[in-house]
Order: structure tokens, then sequence, then C-alpha cells
């Protein structure tokens, strides 16, 4: 499959629009200047042969589709585009075994490394709900809907929380 596992660029390389155009070209199956849901998730590779997470698909739509549209412009695409580039960098550096995946001791490494300060229990939950395969692991689309999902909930915890004292 061609599209956004193809290429990808080392993090801070800026990426021109002729390469980028390339892949959003590729990815826009219908042509149509727009890029679906089921499009990108047909261009994205989690690692594992398995379609990519479609709720990670829609969340990270839901996050670069600035004008609404349920679909990604190009103009919208780089930003995307670094996200997930980005975001497999920052998988890469954690999957320390270099098994595709992220196990429990990687994720909590990761999360701490975000400044997050979580128990055993909860990583075992985590795990849990991340792990589409049941192998106790966590594939790189998964990771990212993992860590999005704790960021938006702290997010949201912390509008609540306006004295900061949990």
């Amino acid at each position: 499959r061609a599209g956004l596992k193809m290429a990808y660029r080392a993090s801070g390389t800026q990426v021109d629009r002729q390469f980028l155009w390339g892949i959003f070209s590729r990815v826009d199956k219908d042509r149509n200047g727009k890029i679906s849901s089921d499009e990108l998730q047909a261009a994205l590779s989690n690692g594992s042969w398995n379609p990519f997470n479609p709720e990670t698909v829609r969340l990270m739509i839901s996050m670069f589709d600035r004008d609404k549209s349920g679909n990604i412009t190009f103009d919208e695409f780089g930003s995307l585009w670094k996200y997930v580039t980005d975001w497999q960098d920052t998988f890469r550096s954690f999957d320390r075994d270099r098994s595709g995946r992220i196990d429990k001791g990687e994720l909590k490494a990761a999360l701490s490394t975000f400044g997050y300060r979580l128990s055993d229990r909860f990583y075992d939950l985590l795990i849990r709900r991340f792990d589409r395969a049941g192998e106790g692991t966590v594939a790189f689309d998964d990771f990212i809907q993992c860590c999005v999902t704790i960021e938006m909930l702290t997010s949201s915890f912390r509008q609540h929380d306006t004295s900061r004292n949990g």
C-alpha cells in the first residue's frame, strides 16, 4: 500500500510541499482533493499488517480537519503528516526491544517521560484497553490513541480542577 507508510523523514527535517503532494495524491484514491478516513486508514501502517485502528484515524482527522468537512485537505495534510511522523519517532524511541509493539514497561517509560505518574494497576488497564491483539502489548496506532486519550482526559480534568489540587 502506498501512502504515509512509504517514506518518513527524520524528526525536525522540513518536508517540502512537492514531497507531501506526491504522498497526498497516492492516498487520495478517488482523486477528489480530500483524504477520507477510509483512505487514510488504508494508507497508514501500524507495523502489524493489520488495518490502522479506525478510532485512531477518526481521532486524527478530527484534530486536523480545520474546515470540519470530515476529510483532510492538502493544506491540512502537512500538519497531519508531521503529527504521524513525530508519533512514529516517539514510538520507535520507546520500543526498546524493537518488537514493533510497546509493552507495559515501555509504556510506563513513555508516559513517565511525558510527565505522568501512574500506578502499575493503571498501566495494566491501559494495556488491556489499547491492546487489540490480546498480546499484552500496544501497536503504533493504539499507542497514539492511548497517549492522546490520556492527554485529553488530563486537559478535561484540569479545566475542572481550578485549584490544581487533584
